[in-house]
C-alpha cells in the first residue's frame, strides 16, 4: 500500500495582492471562481479515476493560496464531497483553510466548519498599523482580534497565527509586541517567517532602487532568538524552523498535538498531490506542477474529458514534470527533515528509506557541520539523530546548501 498521501489545492483568488507576495495569486479574477471550483473538481475527479491509482489514506488536506476565505461554504462543500467520493479521506483528517481575517464572517466559518474545514490559519502578519499598512494588508488587528473570536463561536479549536519579521524599519520592540499581542490570543499554533524580499515582486523592485530599506541581518537574528526563548517560556514548542505549536497535557500524558500534520508531511518528504492552478505536488515517484493562471488551468481541465493516459499523479494540468532518482530524493529528504529542529534527521529512519547509512553517504559534510556548530548529534529511541544547533537555525541555508 502506499503512504498516506495529503492532498493540497491551491485558491489563486485575492482581493489584492500585497507587495511582498510571489505566490501564485491573482486579485480582480473573483468572476472566474465559480468556473475555477469546477475545474477543480474536475481534477480531483480525473486523479480518483486514474487507472493506475494506488490505494493511500489522506491524512490531511490543505487549502492554501491566494485567499481561501473568498470562496462560499457551498464551494467548499463541494470541493469536500468530491475529495471523499475520489480518496479515502482518514476520519480524523486535519483539514486546513488559509484565510485573510477580513474575509470572513460568523456565517461563512460556521459554514466552512460544517464542511469538514477543521482548521484555520489567519494572515495575521503583525499587530502594528504602520506595519500592516506598509504591507498592503487590508486588516487592522482589531480585525484579527474579532476574527479569532468568530472561528472560536464557530467551532473551531486548531488555530495558526502567521507572522512576519525583520520588516523594513520594523524595531525589536514593534516585534515583541506582535507576539506578545498574538499570544493574548491564544493560538493553539504560531507561524514567524523573516520577510524575504523576492525578485519581480514590488518590495524586491523598491529595495533595488533603494527606495525601500533593506532588512537588517542583525536584527532580524535578534528578533528570531528572542522569539525561539519567548514562545518557549510561554508553553510553545518549536518543532520546525519557523513553527510552534501548543502542547497540552493532562495527568502527565499529552493531550493534544497541535502541531500541523499537513506541513509535516513535506518535512518529512512524505507524498502530497498539489490541485489547482500552480500547485505542486510529489507522488508517485514525481514532482511536478500544473499551470500557472487560472485561465489555463480552467481551460486545460474543461477541454480535456478523455481518461488519464499520463503517469500517475499527472493531469491535464500538469505542465512540469520530474522523475525523481534516489539522489534527488536524498537530497530533498535532507533538506526537509533538517527543518524539523526536535526530530532531526534519524539514521534508522534514513536506512530504511535508502538502504544506506548516513554517515556513508554523506561523512564529510556531516563532520564538518557538527565540527562547525551547525549541526549536533543526539541518541533516541535507540537511534543516532542530527539535528540543527541553536545557531544552525540560525544559519540553516548553509547547512541545506550542504546536501543539494
Amino acid at each position: 500500500m502506499t503512504p498516506d498521501t495529503s492532498i493540497y489545492l491551491h485558491i489563486p483568488f485575492c482581493k489584492h495582492r500585497c507587495a511582498y507576495c510571489d505566490f501564485n495569486t491573482y486579485a480582480g479574477q473573483e468572476s472566474l471562481i465559480p468556473a475555477y471550483v469546477e475545474a477543480l473538481i474536475q481534477e480531483i475527479e480525473s486523479i480518483g479515476s486514474h487507472p493506475n491509482l494506488p490505494t493511500f489514506n489522506v491524512p490531511t488536506v490543505f487549502f492554501g493560496g491566494g485567499t481561501p476565505s473568498l470562496l462560499s461554504g457551498t464551494q467548499f462543500a463541494s470541493v469536500m464531497s468530491a475529495l471523499s467520493s475520489a480518496f479515502n479521506i482518514s476520519a480524523d483528517a486535519e483539514v486546513t483553510i488559509e484565510a485573510n481575517p477580513g474575509t470572513i464572517s460568523p456565517e461563512k466559518l460556521e459554514s466552512i466548519h460544517k464542511a469538514g474545514i477543521n482548521r484555520i490559519s489567519f494572515g495575521v502578519q503583525s499587530s502594528n498599523t504602520e506595519e500592516l499598512r506598509m504591507l498592503e494588508r487590508e486588516h487592522d488587528f482589531f480585525t484579527v482580534i474579532e476574527a479569532v473570536s468568530t472561528a472560536r463561536q464557530a467551532g473551531f479549536d486548531n488555530l495558526n497565527l502567521d507572522l512576519i519579521y525583520a520588516l523594513p524599519e520594523q524595531t525589536l520592540e514593534s516585534w515583541q509586541t506582535t507576539v506578545k499581542r498574538v499570544l493574548e490570543l491564544q493560538p493553539e499554533h504560531i507561524s514567524a517567517y523573516a520577510l524575504t524580499l523576492e525578485h519581480g515582486t514590488p518590495f524586491g523592485k523598491w529595495a533595488d532602487k533603494g527606495i525601500l530599506p533593506l532588512p537588517d541581518p542583525d536584527l532580524a537574528a535578534d528578533m528570531y532568538e528572542w522569539t525561539m526563548d519567548y514562545l518557549q517560556q510561554s508553553g510553545y514548542t518549536q518543532y520546525e524552523i519557523s513553527n510552534w505549536a501548543k502542547q497540552s497535557s493532562e495527568g502527565g500524558r499529552r493531550k493534544a498535538d497541535f502541531t500541523c500534520k499537513h506541513n509535516l508531511q513535506y518535512w518529512r518528504s512524505l507524498p502530497y498531490l498539489g490541485l489547482g492552478a500552480g500547485a505542486h505536488g510529489y507522488a508517485g515517484g514525481y514532482r511536478y506542477s500544473n499551470a500557472l493562471r487560472i485561465k489555463t488551468y480552467i481551460d486545460r481541465l474543461t477541454a480535456d474529458s478523455q481518461p488519464l493516459t499520463a503517469a500517475f499523479p499527472l493531469t491535464p494540468a500538469t505542465v512540469n514534470q520530474h522523475k525523481q532518482t534516489l539522489k534527488d530524493d536524498i537530497s530533498d529528504y535532507m533538506i526537509n527533515n533538517l527543518r524539523l529542529v526536535q526530530a532531526g534527521v534519524a539514521e534508522s529512519d534514513f536506512r530504511l528509506r535508502f538502504g544506506s547509512g548516513l554517515l556513508d553517504v554523506f561523512p564529510k559534510e556531516i563532520e564538518e557541520l557538527i565540527r562547525d556548530g551547525l549541526l549536533e548529534k543526539k541518541t533516541s529511541d535507540g537511534s543516532e539523530v542530527f539535528r540543527l544547533t541553536r545557531r544552525g537555525r540560525l544559519l540553516g541555508n548553509q547547512v541545506f546548501l550542504r546536501f543539494v
